[in-house]
């Protein structure tokens, strides 16, 4: 894979100095500056705050940049800080010549911040810094990050007039040329033909046929990877329909989708040695004559019947059935991504996607990655004595609990209904939303979990 422009080969004799410094540091720096360099700190009063920046001059115009970041020791300290410097420094090829604690983070955030979506606007032509690659970091697996992350930021960022049901398929057609893999969809009436009724419940309001998108790549000798993304490109709430305030960022409710999609990419331009399954609902969830109702009942996948309580919980609707169709192969590992609850983000907040995992081992692993890749989540249980929060009068589960209570914990109950075979299930309930931009996170969509689960699967699968 070719470097992302964001990055130069090591070694380029031009680069211009970036001192990454601390309060610990700060004092051996400073002395080791160039004495011109030096004055000109001292008398712009530069202290080691973190996030504080003074560009040098030198002789011939600019000698290099002082940057802050926090001490290693300085607890939730953000090593992606040094993501700041792409929208700091002027034009040029920088080196990070003193490095920040991880400097490949660094490198990572540098690119992560450059991210603009300007599918619907012209930006100016402001030539960007470029960042000199450190010898001991790989630029071409980092940029294959980088891709994978704006993959999925675009298309959570792109509206639902221009991103529906098909063009989600579109755009895992287009990986599934990439890559060599196999794609099928299942559209419209013919998802009742192929026993996928709550699907086909959720999108048939809308003028936009639902589907049921199926790729997959590998082979059969490796472990079974699945992975399922919540695909509803808007969501109105159906006929318990939303407040207008609250439909606001609902294009954004195929995040799941966006994500599924985006760690895929990374497994399979690693050559990852897996048999990687990626299973889609792609739906609209519309107002119209034959929107589903509350108090509607329809039939499963897995055959167990589901009372709708409430038609703006449509998402583990659909979930429901892809689980069920991932699950029929017992694969070693499903993955579902989904942007469902509103419950999640009032305990949570935008930027900690809620677990959820009955595998402990796995939830320990990932708890590691996460803090090594700076790609955060926080575990909340499976509390079974929830369940019953779902019972039905009249059908096997209500789709949503009687009480206002638990509501992310009652959601994964829900879904945990239709993994029976897989040997291990996580479940994340993420925002896939920068709420205000953060050093490496623009405001807008964002690909929350798929770096921590990619650098778990390179451990993982050799």
């Amino acid at each position: 894979m070719s470097l992302h422009p964001a990055f130069v080969a090591s070694g380029a004799a031009s680069a211009k100095p970036v001192w990454c410094v601390d309060a610990d540091s700060w004092p051996a720096a400073r002395a080791a500056l160039p004495p011109a360099a030096r004055a000109f700190a001292e008398a712009s009063g530069f202290a080691p705050k973190a996030g504080n920046f003074l560009l040098l001059p030198g002789e011939d115009g600019i000698a290099g940049a002082l940057f802050a970041c926090d001490p290693p020791s300085v607890r939730g300290r953000d090593p992606l800080l040094p993501g700041k410097l792409a929208a700091l420094l002027p034009e040029g090829v920088w080196r990070l010549s003193l490095a920040p604690a991880d400097i490949r983070l660094a490198v990572l955030a540098f690119a992560l911040h450059g991210y603009r979506f300007a599918r619907y606007r012209a930006e100016e032509k402001n030539k960007a810094p470029r960042l000199a690659l450190p010898p001991d970091v790989d630029g071409a697996e980092l940029s294959r990050i980088v891709e994978a992350v704006f993959f999925v930021r675009d298309l959570i960022n792109t509206p639902a007039n221009d991103l529906g049901p098909a063009e989600i398929e579109e755009a895992a057609r287009g990986l599934a040329k990439r890559f060599g893999a196999d794609l099928r969809s299942v559209v419209g009436d013919d998802l009742l033909k192929e026993n996928f009724p709550l699907v086909h419940a959720v999108g048939k309001a809308s003028t936009r046929p639902p589907r049921l998108i199926d790729l997959r790549w590998g082979e059969a000798k490796h472990p079974k990877l699945a992975l399922v993304g919540k695909g509803v490109v808007f969501d109105t709430g159906g006929l318990d329909i939303k407040p207008s305030t609250a439909m606001l960022l609902m294009k954004k409710d195929m995040g799941g989708a966006a994500s599924a999609l985006g760690l895929a990419s990374l497994i399979m331009e690693a050559k990852l040695p897996v048999q990687l399954r990626v299973v889609i609902p792609a739906v609209e969830n519309a107002v119209s004559g034959n929107a589903m109702r509350p108090g509607d009942v329809f039939k499963s996948r897995k055959g167990a019947t589901v009372e709708i309580g409430n038609t703006d919980a449509e998402g583990r609707l659909i979930l429901a059935d892809a689980l069920a169709l991932a699950d029929e192969e017992a694969p070693d590992l499903i993955v579902d991504f989904s942007t469902l609850t509103g419950a999640a983000r009032v305990a949570l907040g935008p930027e900690l996607p809620a677990a959820f995992t009955d595998d402990d081992k796995l939830a320990a692993e990932l708890a590691v990655f996460a803090a090594r890749e700076a790609d955060p989540f926080w575990r909340l249980p499976l509390w079974r004595p929830y369940q019953s929060m779902l019972d039905s009068k009249i059908a096997d589960t209500n789709n949503v609990s009687s009480g206002a209570f638990a509501g992310a914990i009652t959601a994964a109950l829900f879904l945990s209904r239709f993994v029976e075979r897989a040997k291990s299930w996580l479940h994340f309930d993420l925002f896939a939303w920068n709420p205000s931009a953060k050093p490496a996170r623009p405001e807008g969509g964002e690909a929350q979990t798929i770096r921590v689960l990619y650098a778990l699967f390179k451990e993982r699968f050799r």
